[in-house]
Formats: structure tokens, sequence, C-alpha cells
């Protein structure tokens, strides 16, 4: 459950970074001996129990190394998810129900600086919009189904608004509406949701898998704008993962893996499949779809990172690997526009891989994501993937943990 931020390309030097030496000062602090830069690289070391994250920089993702060893700053909490917004990097604990740790950092002379630490709520949903991170605790309970949200302004660094929401009466349909995640476009927030029966018997079941939902928020105010349905494809997004990207030209894509289940089966008859919102508008784009599932030979989206002019990295998963909670160990490169689809090279095979980051960081420069793979090897590196021409290129490698999250500051 870590959202995974990205990386910066360092130019003027190719440094082989390592725990033990360094041939510049100005990687590595030459008091504490840890990496310097302005990558931040989430990783969770080897260990036959759970394990924190240690946060690691590093000044480059192309090339070098680093190690857990002796390096970076361990977090509290075995679960952790991270976002980064306004020059200010969040680490936040999922507390599995219960309040959860923040810390927020900023970058001092290329290593974290801990800026303040304080508590709020384990959410399932966050996102920046305007000078806020915006967090989404959804209520999994009929009994009940009030969902809250709270705005932590990223200037002051403090809880300064929060606020409800009905869940039940948000789906209308008798189930709770869950929200998967959340996109600020203009002065408003797009939330896409599924729906679950969230009791004993139904848990995470749905017994209306073949509709897409977004509910529209004004923002900051946070009031209901419209819900917004198309019955083309099936619930927006992925658990703890991002179903939207938004365009150079204010376009919104929303990707739908239709994973939805009933009684341990999977349930809906829609393909896998994206769909678009045009800017400006509250409404599915009739006159674009775009079956994934068709293109792929089978294979549905769980996860991307935009790049710019139209491009996309996806994670794909095979039909056979289907699953509500894990994602897809595939990358593709997608144009979004063109409605083209090709499967990319030069990655591990799926086969040999044990983890992929699922948030990940791009330059936006229409071409390249840096995605942290780790393989049954234990070997974890960061691939520069590059999207015009489809291949993945090892980078910066990780030694004694699975990488976990990469951001830029």
């Amino acid at each position: 459950m870590k959202i995974s931020t990205h990386y910066y390309a360092w130019t003027a030097l190719s440094l082989a970074i390592s725990l033990g030496a360094c041939s510049k000062n100005d990687s590595i602090d030459n008091n504490t001996g840890k990496t310097k830069g302005s990558y931040i690289v989430a990783v969770t070391p080897v260990a036959t129990t759970g394990v924190a994250d240690y946060l690691i920089n590093a000044p480059s993702l192309d090339n070098g190394t680093i190690s857990t060893a002796g390096n970076g700053l361990e977090q509290d909490g075995t679960y952790r998810y991270y976002v980064t917004h306004n020059n200010k990097f969040f680490s936040m604990l999922y507390g599995q129900g219960n309040p959860g740790a923040v810390t927020a950092y900023d970058l001092r002379d290329g290593s974290l600086n801990k800026l303040t630490n304080f508590q709020t709520e384990t959410v399932q949903a966050f996102a920046p919009a305007d000078q806020d991170v915006l967090l989404i605790k959804n209520s999994r309970n009929l009994a009940s189904p009030v969902s809250h949200w709270y705005q932590v302004n990223t200037d002051q660094l403090l809880i300064t608004g929060e606020g409800q929401f009905d869940s039940e009466k948000l789906a209308g349909n008798g189930e709770l509406a869950h929200i998967s995640w959340i996109k600020q476009v203009g002065n408003k927030v797009f939330a896409p949701y599924f729906c679950i029966k969230a009791t004993d018997e139904g848990g995470w079941d749905t017994d209306y898998p073949d509709s897409a939902w977004i509910a529209v928020f004004d923002y900051p105010e946070m009031t209901l704008n419209k819900v917004i349905r198309d019955n083309r494809t099936s619930n927006i997004g992925y658990y703890f993962e991002g179903g939207m990207a938004l365009d150079e030209q204010g376009d919104l894509y929303a990707f739908s893996a239709s994973n939805t289940i009933k009684k341990q089966q999977f349930n809906s008859s829609k393909p896998s499949a994206i769909v678009r919102i045009n800017a400006g508008t509250t409404a599915f784009d009739q006159n674009y779809y775009f079956n994934i599932e068709q293109a792929s030979g089978g294979y549905s989206i769980t996860g991307w990172v935009y790049v710019g002019n139209g491009n996309a990295i996806a994670l794909m998963q095979a039909a056979a690997d289907k699953s509500q909670w894990g994602g897809g160990n595939r990358l593709a490169s997608i144009n979004l526009v063109n409605k083209t689809f090709e499967w990319v090279t030069g990655a591990p095979q799926p086969a040999e891989i044990t983890s992929v980051t699922t948030n990940n960081y791009t330059p936006l420069d229409g071409k390249t994501a840096y995605i942290g793979i780790t393989t049954a090897d234990s070997k974890s590196v960061v691939y520069n993937v590059n999207a015009a021409t489809a291949t993945a290129t090892p980078g910066l490698q990780v030694e004694g943990g699975v990488i976990t999250a990469v951001s830029k500051l």
C-alpha cells in the first residue's frame, strides 16, 4: 500500500553510489556516510518479519547503486504510503483502521529534512488539490455509512479543513460507494468509486459490477456537484491505485480493471477499458472508448504512469492472474489519444517479477517513466521505460531491499 513517486536524471556526472564509498561529496554526506540526491527511494529491507521502509536519497535513477545498510531514514510502521506536493514529501502510516502518523519532509542539501510529524485518520485515497493534500477515509460499514475527507495544507502542515458525506446515499443502490482515488481538474475533484456490500456476508462483493461511477465535488468546499455514470465498462481505478490521467489539453482519461467480485468470483461482463471526460465537461465522452482487453489479447490494466503527450506506461495483468488487490507485472506503452497499444521489451519477464512499484515518477517529457522492479533473485532495479520506443533499460540498483516508492523533490 505504498505509493511510488519518482526520479530525476543526474546529467553532470555518472556516479557509482554505494554505502561504503563515493567519489564526490555532493552525492554522499561526509558526516553520516548516507547517500544524497533529489530522488527519494522508499525501500523495504530484506527481513524475516515485517519491517519498516527506509527512505534513501539518490542522485540518479539512470545509474549507480544504493544500499539499505546504514543508509536512509527508517519509518515507523510497516505500511506506509507517499505523496509529493509543493516541494514536500509526505510519508503516511496506514494504521489498519487506527489513526496513523504523517511525517513531512523537504530537501536540504540533498538530504531529507524532517519538518513535522502529526496524526490523521487512516485513509484510502489521497492526492494533491490546490495547496492541499486531500485525504478520503471511506466507510466500510452500512450501519455507519459516513465517510470523511481532510485537507492537509502543505504550507501550514496542518489539517485545515474536514467534512463528511454519506457513502450509502452516494451509491444510491443499497451498497456503499468506496472511492478508489481522487483527481483535481480545475475547481472540481473527480472521485471514481466502486460499490461494495460492506457486510459480514457481502464484504467487498457487489451486485452492480457493470458500471463506472465518478462523484464530482466542487473544490475546496467539497460539496457534491453530481455523479456521472458509464455502462460501457466496470468501476474506475484499483484499490490504492489512481485510475485517472489528465493530459495537456485538459482531457481526463480513466481506466477500469474490471475486477469486481461476488462470492469470490469475478462478476463483471464488461472488459477492462479506458474512457474519457473531455476538457470543460462533467460527462463521459460517448465517442471515445478503448477496449484494452481486446488490444492486449486478454489482459487488463491495473495501473499507469502518464508521461505526457498522450502517452502512458501501463501495468498489465494476465487473465489467469486477475485479482482485486495484486497489480499487474507486464508493461505496455499506450497512446491514449490515438488508442494504440504496444508491449514493452527489455524488462524482466512477468514470471521472474515479485514486485512492481505502482505509482512511479516521470519528468513528463512525453516518453519517460521510472518504475521499480524486484525479481525472484532479490534484485531491485529502477527501470527507465521509454513510451516512444516501448523499451525498458535498467538503471539505479538497490541492494538489501524491495523498492516500494520512488519520488523526487
